[in-house]
């Protein structure tokens, strides 16, 4: 296998349609409302088009069991919220909450961030309105659309997790 095959092969690919290619195998995938993008913007509903890396990562301790991965995981605490409004120094950062600014609750009550991870799309350094809070999380049902994140079934997204590479592994959206 070349250079550029393995390193496909360790990428996670995906396409318009949802579906993710990772591993050698294809993996359903829910995508924004908005589609996929190469214009994105704050409330657009679109997942940005690009190469993106895992930063990092939250859980739900009180609810599930930590995902085997070697990315950091943290679990999610009542007080971890996400800053999305663009008039704040804090934009596209984990805040701690109650927060007077515009923020995404991390913890929340539907499963959707039992297991979330962060993408580094507009992260260093954040540029207002350019888009926030692009996470990989578990998804609602089959394919239902996101805000503009990438969603799995939470078993779909453990197996992709126990097999990242946090050094040659990246998350491609095109």
């Amino acid at each position: 296998m070349t250079e550029e095959a393995r390193a496909d092969f360790a990428d996670l690919v995906v396409d318009r349609r949802g579906v993710a290619r990772f591993r050698g195998r294809l993996i359903p995938c829910a995508i924004g409302k908005g589609g996929i993008t190469n214009e994105k913007r704050e409330g657009d509903g679109g997942t940005p088009i690009g190469v993106w890396h895992m930063e990092s990562g939250y859980y739900r301790a009180d609810r599930v069991m930590r995902p085997r991965t070697n990315l950091t995981l943290i679990p999610i605490s009542s007080r971890d919220g996400w800053c999305d409004d663009p008039a704040e120094a804090a934009y596209n950062q984990p805040i701690r909450i109650p927060a007077v600014c515009s923020h995404e609750r991390m913890r929340r009550g539907d499963g959707l961030y039992d297991i979330v991870i962060v993408l580094d799309h507009n992260r260093h350094p954040a540029e207002p309105g350019k888009g926030s809070a692009i996470f990989i999380h578990c998804w609602r049902a089959p394919r239902y659309p996101t805000a503009g994140c990438l969603a799995f079934t939470p078993k779909d997204l453990r197996w992709i997790l126990a097999r990242w590479d946090v050094l040659r592994s990246k998350v491609v959206i095109q």
